[in-house]
């Protein structure tokens, strides 16, 4: 297992860093109103980390999702980014029996093709929300 581990950070770091590269310098966005201590988004030259965003609660679910996809598409503006942009997503649901309706919100607002996605079932999530949605995006080349 150790060699496994010691292999994939070795091809992660060929993939990301070529020999001789330091890491990348990041901006640090702050989080306003945050729920704990973490930046909104890290980005380097080439990738923009977006930390995980709830939509409005106390409404419907589609509501809920709706407007968390509105906090990462707001956040990507931010990077002259747009959610065609996005290359992966964690999604974290506290009801998996709620992902049929994600899914059909998610493919009506991101673009095909869609980016690669992980959807986790969670025991619950900060300030009571019931999904929340973490991106990767990547800069285009100017």
């Amino acid at each position: 297992m150790r060699t496994q581990l010691l292999r994939f950070a070795w091809l992660a770091s060929t993939i990301l860093l070529p020999a001789g590269c330091a890491l990348p310098h990041a901006d640090h966005v702050p989080a306003q109103g945050a729920l704990g201590p973490y930046s909104a988004a890290v980005a380097t030259s080439h990738l923009v980390f977006l930390s995980g965003k709830i939509g409005q609660r106390g409404g419907t679910f589609a509501e809920e999702v709706k407007t968390a996809i509105d906090a990462v598409e707001a956040d990507l503006v931010g990077f002259d980014l747009g959610l065609a942009d996005v290359l992966s997503v964690n999604v974290f649901l506290t009801d998996m029996a709620l992902y049929p309706e994600l899914n059909t919100i998610y493919g009506e607002r991101f673009p095909k093709p869609y980016p690669a996605r992980t959807t986790v079932g969670v025991a619950a999530l900060p300030g009571g929300a019931r999904v929340e949605i973490q991106a990767v995006a990547a800069r285009r080349r100017r």
